[in-house]
């Protein structure tokens, strides 16, 4: 019954009727809905599939609204959105502008109290935010700050194993009470100003690039942590985090730890996310072809000049997207060839495009037709075809028998000419 389905499809069908407790007769009618829907979803041999895809992606992101920056959920981290994300998505830029995580505690972890302690954990401390004041010596070049001993012992920090925590080079740290000095080794060409800056953005405790941390509840009543910043690497090696649900917004992360395929996933995802959080309805296909094109190569590349588009095999493809004179130069002094293979560079050269029908080429030999005839004329052509065949034996001796007689009159005409 659902053998002309995929085994995907056959298995939702079967999960689904088992869960509603649908019987045989119903779970006929649903299997024959499906498959009307499935093969009106198919689309033709040698379709533009591609072309139908760009325009399908492309003008919903024409409506979306400039409302760009918006708070995700009831986290309160604020994210880029619209248009600029989906720039981002597809243009596959390596840092995105609000880099963010969602971290899933696994059930030992779930509780409030444990989910705080591990946001603890995450929150990137810097020195600046124990620092109470700091004081720039220009005659003793030296910078003193005053420490807030207090937090520091919040944060399980102790005020003699702190100048192990600054790792700037060519300068001395010392603690002594509440402050904390630090002395340049050279004192030549010594911007005091530059030093203090670099200073007080020292990592002392946590993840490095997760600056915020918001421990929310979710659907189900559990515990999720929200991060403005990521560092997948890092945050996947503390205890207590789930592995297989923790997730960030940024592809290339997604792409060093868990791989390409991961990657490719989390492209859908976001895009489809943006798009939706629009009110925009975009059919995923679309979104994983584009998917697909962007990581069929086992790396993420963009569609730009850059990546897909400017690495296509047909010269004429690439010189009709963008820089045109430099990939019409670069291919003539290295004599390259077009192939023409795709659809742009024949249609630049006035030709019949390899798609729809004309992807395909005609080869057979076309079958005698017979035309039946009624009997009285095909008695009649008969006739006469028997009557062509006795002429032509009749014709054939009266043939035989002037040629002799031609061949005398010509010999005797030879000799007289010759007397």
């Amino acid at each position: 019954m659902m053998t002309d389905l995929p085994l995907k499809i056959r298995e939702e069908i079967d999960e689904y009727c088992k869960k509603k407790g649908i019987e045989s007769e119903k779970k006929h009618e649903i299997v024959e809905k499906v498959k009307h829907f499935y093969r009106m979803s198919m689309y033709d041999p040698e379709e533009a599939v591609g072309v139908v895809s760009a325009q399908s992606l492309s003008e919903p992101a024409t409506q979306m609204t400039m409302r760009t920056y918006h708070f995700a959920g009831t986290a309160g981290i604020q994210v880029t959105l619209g248009l600029p994300r989906l720039a981002e998505i597809f243009d596959a830029k390596k840092e995105p502008e609000t880099p963010s995580m969602t971290i899933y505690l696994d059930p030992e972890h779930g509780s409030e109290t444990k989910a705080i302690e591990i946001a603890k954990k995450i929150k990137e401390v810097k020195l600046k935010d124990f620092v109470l004041s700091n004081v720039i010596d220009l005659i003793n070049l030296t910078i003193t700050c005053h420490m807030d001993v207090e937090k520091l012992k919040k944060f399980d920090v102790d005020m003699k194993d702190l100048p192990k925590h600054v790792k700037l080079k060519n300068i001395d740290v010392e603690a002594k009470g509440k402050e904390l000095i630090i002395m340049p080794k050279k004192a030549d060409n010594v911007n005091l100003h530059k030093l203090k800056y670099k200073l007080l953005e020292t990592h002392i405790k946590g993840v490095k690039n997760i600056s915020h941390v918001i421990v929310s509840k979710e659907e189900g009543d559990e515990w999720v942590i929200s991060t403005l910043g990521s560092n997948l690497h890092k945050v996947l090696a503390i205890e207590g985090v789930d592995t297989t649900r923790t997730t960030c917004n940024n592809p290339f992360e997604i792409y060093d730890v868990f791989g390409v395929e991961a990657a490719r996933n989390s492209i859908i995802k976001e895009a489809v996310g943006t798009i939706e959080e629009q009110g925009l309805g975009v059919d995923i296909r679309y979104v994983s072809m584009l998917a697909d094109l962007m990581t069929s190569g086992g790396k993420i590349m963009g569609i730009g000049r850059y990546g897909i588009a400017g690495n296509k095999d047909s010269v004429l493809a690439r010189m009709a997207f963008e820089e045109t004179k430099k990939h019409i130069i670069s291919a003539a002094i290295e004599g390259m060839r077009d192939p023409l293979k795709g659809h742009v560079e024949n249609i630049i050269m006035n030709q019949v495009i390899p798609m729809g029908t004309g992807a395909f080429t005609l080869v057979g030999r076309m079958p005698e037709v017979k035309v039946e005839q009624p009997e009285d004329e095909a008695e009649e052509t008969k006739a006469e075809k028997k009557e062509e065949k006795a002429e032509k034996p009749v014709k054939k001796k009266a043939e035989k028998e002037e040629k002799p007689a031609k061949a005398k009159e010509k010999k005797k005409a030879a000799a007289k000419k010759k007397k």
